[in-house]
């Protein structure tokens, strides 16, 4: 069925839970910045919107004032984007990347200073890890036409509908692919980050079909586990609602979700991260990155090859690290 360790995972998880502590002071205070912007706004429009000669002005003021401050919110949670890839993400996988391999790690607080370091010194900044991840993450698009997406899983003729639903669903497991290959990446541990980027992408190309399967079936138990948050969060997410000016009843569904990604964030995402990694560094164990997947992926991505004209142009990233065999 699978090929991850649900619970090695959940232990994993346990180990580093200063970093769930982190994640949920973070993903939540983001969920809180949103409730208090919605509420501020929509206060501000419903006090406007009594200056109108139109009877429904305050309400209709009160609705606009939520959207400005639900943007709002949404543009500087935009904006952090790199500081919570370099800080929040990219720490935690570290540790997990140690705890994989058998290694000791700090407990308490130092857990999040020990992230640091490693993350620090295998990215000297946060807009460099944040390159090589959305290069990875264009990468990985490629990487499901490429491995025959469901098609190569379910040859039955007649079934083309099917067939392109599934292409889609197996798009969206690729989630998580980028923390995987950051994974690999601060375990190799080698001079260029873009050179083990590429690497590791094609390492990823080549046991597609195993890598997939299991990101799949994690997917759809994210998926219903999401779902189930999602309908438990709707009815704190009315009271609050229910207590702002106006009538912000629809906006009780938004905020559900917005509660249910803080919940997602903090808690089921490092899981899935564990289970995938798992499955990879088992999978690729004695490989070498194939140049035969190595050109397909170049022919069928831009931004593969940019990451491998990055890996080029960077110290070590004249590929001797290919020729070794993953540990």
């Amino acid at each position: 069925m699978w090929d991850f360790d649900i619970g090695s995972s959940v232990s994993i998880m346990m180990r580093t839970w200063p970093f769930i502590v982190f994640r949920m002071i973070v993903y939540f205070g983001i969920t809180l910045a949103y409730i208090t912007a919605t509420g501020t706004g929509a206060s501000v429009g419903y006090g406007v919107g009594h200056i109108s000669a139109d009877p429904d002005g305050p309400l209709s003021f009160a609705l606009w004032g939520g959207v400005v401050g639900f943007g709002v919110v949404s543009i500087a949670v935009y904006w952090i984007r790199e500081y919570i890839l370099y800080v929040v993400k990219a720490g935690h996988v570290a540790v997990m990347v140690h705890l994989i391999d058998g290694r000791d790690i700090p407990g308490g607080q130092d857990q999040i200073a020990y992230a640091r370091q490693i993350v620090t010194r295998r990215f000297a900044e946060a807009n460099i890890l944040f390159l090589v991840d959305q290069l990875v993450k264009g990468a990985i698009r490629a990487i499901t036409g490429l491995v025959g997406g469901i098609a190569a899983f379910l040859p039955i003729p007649g079934l083309s509908g099917l067939v392109s639903f599934m292409n889609t669903v197996i798009r969206l497991s690729l989630t998580y692919v980028d923390e995987i290959i950051l994974g690999y990446n601060i375990r190799i541990d080698s001079a260029s980050p873009f050179e083990t980027a590429r690497q590791g992408v094609v390492l990823y190309a080549q046991n597609g079909r195993i890598m997939v399967k299991n990101a799949v079936w994690l997917a759809v138990i994210m998926w219903g586990v999401s779902f189930v948050i999602f309908l438990a969060m709707l009815a704190p997410a009315a009271a609050i609602l229910f207590m702002m000016p106006g009538q912000l009843a629809g906006w009780a569904f938004v905020l559900a979700i917005v509660f249910a990604w803080a919940f997602k964030a903090a808690f089921v995402e490092p899981f899935a991260i564990a289970c995938l990694m798992q499955v990879y560094f088992k999978t690729i164990a004695g490989q070498t990155p194939d140049p035969a997947w190595d050109a397909r992926l170049a022919e069928a991505s831009s931004k593969f090859r940019d990451l491998r004209d990055k890996a080029l142009g960077s110290f070590g990233g004249s590929r001797r690290g290919a020729a070794g065999a993953v540990p």
